[in-house]
């Protein structure tokens, strides 16, 4: 399976997904089409449940994302809420004066039925 990687910009996160089960989601969520931009980190996934890893391992690094995002990204938590036969574990990582970041985790642990792990730092 190939690796998925998009380079960040200003408007969009880096998305780092390989097929070893790490997954990483970093930056600012701020895409022009959401949908068009998480389609195909969703059909990646899609594809990564044919055969994953025993653990899957989620880091999201987001600095701040937009309403739209916010949508995208619970669709991500919902796709790997699907996979079976994968442990998968997300951290949240947050600045340690962000509240809004850490009740936005708070927010998708309280809907998805995946561990999530609140990871404070001083700087993203």
């Amino acid at each position: 399976m190939e690796e998925l990687k998009i380079e960040g910009s200003a408007k969009t996160p880096t998305i780092e997904f390989n097929a070893s089960g790490d997954l990483l989601l970093k930056g600012r969520s701020i895409p022009e089409n959401s949908i068009e931009f998480y389609k195909p980190i969703l059909d990646w996934i899609e594809n990564y449940g044919d055969s994953p890893k025993d653990k899957t391992v989620v880091n999201v690094q987001l600095e701040y994302f937009n309403t739209s995002s916010s949508k995208c990204i619970l669709d991500v938590f919902k796709k790997l809420e699907t996979l079976s036969g994968t442990d998968i574990e997300i951290n949240w990582y947050y600045e340690e004066d962000d509240e809004d970041m850490l009740e936005a985790g708070e927010d998708y642990q309280a809907i998805i039925d995946i561990p999530f792990k609140m990871i404070e730092v001083e700087e993203l």
